[in-house]
């Protein structure tokens, strides 16, 4: 068995999306330039391209998707942040009809199990169906003598659902018009809406182990139920009411599938593509600079490289203290930092038993009471949650390209503090001290694994570990945060957190704008293009808001 991810005798990724970014490969004059090439980004430049408008895209990742992207390494593949997605398995929801526009169509979606979500809450397990009846069976299942806080519960969710729609238009308001669009989401939102998850659910019930059931899918967000707006548990709720589903071919298709619309009225997508800083000249963004001296020039800047990252490292400081970013970095703070692993194995997932359903690893159905044991013995608490996906069993075509071969990812929160020591070293050169640690953490994950999958035991022919200084490396995430800024309800009363920015021809994309997850920041990104277009997108936002 084989335990690494730092070093450097493996060889790169064979999965690179994107063309490699030289300088004498521009080919501008550019209507827009897109910072970054997660979900966010290529969704805004995809529906910029529908529009005639050429965009160039920069990644300084050597492939492009940001979290959406896959990676290949000694005859295995996996993705790193898409594990599974709501909402594919008809054609006529939000997110399948905007992953339809942005790819003309081209990708494909394979159904998970039924029993999607598999919950281990200590010694209790309860299994996830899709469908509204599925979900309600489930919990009534498990949970007999609470019929109706569960119906009441199910109820709650269409309430936020509806409420959305008024939120994301607010997103599109002037800042001018914030005060009264402020009062206006008073009036409209359920009530229910921006509290914590755990204040909601505690009226509807006492019963601890069904809130801890009902909020089994915490660790989609990062943000466990007293900590985390009820928006954003409602929201990845509704969004696996009817299942999970995985990209055919795998999490490299949504990149490949996007890349052409955006290249067709002449943009690209260049990897490698490091940008160091955004111009200003006048008050205003005019373009970027890249690692290599070469600037480039644009009316409009799209940055999807995060918030923080955007105003603390991209901007100029005086133009970030002129928006007054300082004071409103008070509300907003980064999501908790993971570590993941990769595991390959030989034989097929019928062989090994690998099932289409994720496993959600929990202490005790106590989540934040876990978390907070956690944080404060990190060495010597159980994990608070270990994730465990299987994509080779979700994605019907992973045979063709891998046969006899199966894989298994894992991602279960961590501490920035374990790591940060070496935050200042090189990919791949960390030392042997670094290695040692995270072989360590990588063994007391597989323990959690083989608890459930005991038929994995000597089955396993390698395995390799991200930490948080893999994610702040290839995805400049600074603290290896997956979901961007915490979903507190803190979060979403910042009214500045909108694709328009105080600074002329600047806008922001992704998930800090809306919320997280592939269909969060994609529906970012769409918000942003509705932002950049104003009413000439209204044909737009009818084709995909309505259908």
């Amino acid at each position: 068995m084989v335990t690494s991810s730092s070093s450097g005798k493996l060889k790169p990724s064979s999965i690179r999306i994107g063309t490699r970014y030289r300088a004498n490969r521009l080919k501008g004059p550019y209507d827009a330039i897109v910072i970054g090439s997660g979900i966010g980004g290529l969704t805004s430049a995809a529906c910029l391209a529908k529009a005639g408008k050429k965009v160039l895209v920069l990644e300084q990742h050597y492939t492009a998707g940001g979290y959406t992207h896959s990676y290949a390494r000694n005859g295995y593949e996996w993705d790193v942040g898409v594990h599974y997605i709501g909402d594919m398995g008809s054609p006529h929801t939000l997110g399948r009809r905007l992953f339809d526009y942005i790819t003309d169509g081209k990708l494909k979606w394979a159904p998970m199990d039924e029993n999607y979500d598999r919950f281990f809450l200590g010694n209790k397990v309860v299994n996830l169906r899709a469908g509204k009846e599925g979900l309600r069976h489930s919990l009534v299942e498990s949970f007999p003598e609470e019929k109706e806080a569960v119906d009441r519960y199910i109820k709650l969710l269409g309430d936020v659902a509806d409420g959305m729609q008024w939120y994301t238009l607010s997103k599109l308001s002037p800042g001018i018009l914030s005060p009264l669009i402020n009062k206006g989401l008073d009036i409209t939102l359920p009530d229910c809406f921006n509290r914590t998850t755990w204040d909601v659910l505690s009226e509807l019930t006492d019963n601890e182990e069904l809130i801890g059931a009902i909020t089994g899918q915490w660790g989609d967000c990062g943000v466990t139920p007293k900590q985390s707006s009820f928006m954003v548990h409602a929201l990845i709720a509704k969004h696996y009411l009817y299942g999970g589903f995985y990209p055919v071919g795998g999490a490299s298709e949504i990149a490949k599938t996007i890349i052409p619309v955006i290249q067709k009225p002449g943009g690209e997508v260049f990897t490698y593509a490091d940008v160091t800083d955004i111009l200003v000249k006048g008050g205003r963004a005019i373009g970027v600079r890249m690692a290599d001296g070469e600037e480039i020039h644009a009316p409009l800047v799209i940055s999807n490289a995060g918030v923080i990252n955007t105003f603390e490292h991209l901007l100029p400081d005086e133009v970030a203290t002129q928006a007054g970013y300082r004071k409103k970095r008070e509300h907003i703070n980064p999501s908790m930092p993971h570590i993941g692993l990769y595991i390959g194995l030989k034989g097929t997932p019928e062989e090994l038993g690998l099932p289409r359903t994720n496993f959600w690893v929990y202490p005790s159905a106590d989540h934040d009471g876990n978390v907070a044991r956690f944080l404060e013995a990190p060495e010597e608490s159980p994990l608070p949650v270990v994730y465990i996906s299987f994509p080779a069993a979700k994605d019907p075509d992973y045979q063709n390209r891998w046969p006899g071969t199966s894989t298994i990812e894992v991602v279960a929160p961590t501490t920035w503090e374990i790591f940060e020591p070496w935050k200042d070293t090189t990919w791949g050169k960390r030392g042997d001290d670094y290695e040692v640690l995270k072989e360590k953490e990588t063994n007391r994950i597989l323990d959690v694994v083989y608890e459930k999958l005991p038929q994995l035991k000597g089955k396993i022919d390698y395995v390799e570990t991200s930490t948080p200084l893999s994610t702040a490396w290839f995805c400049r995430y600074g603290k290896g945060e997956l979901y961007g800024l915490d979903h507190t309800p803190e979060r979403f009363e910042q009214d500045w957190l909108k694709p328009k920015t105080s600074i002329p021809g600047l806008y922001l994309t992704g998930q800090d704008i809306l919320t997280c997850g592939v269909v969060g920041a994609m529906i970012g990104g769409l918000v942003t293009t509705l932002a950049i277009r104003g009413w000439r997108g209204a044909g737009l936002a009818r084709r995909i808001f309505i259908g």
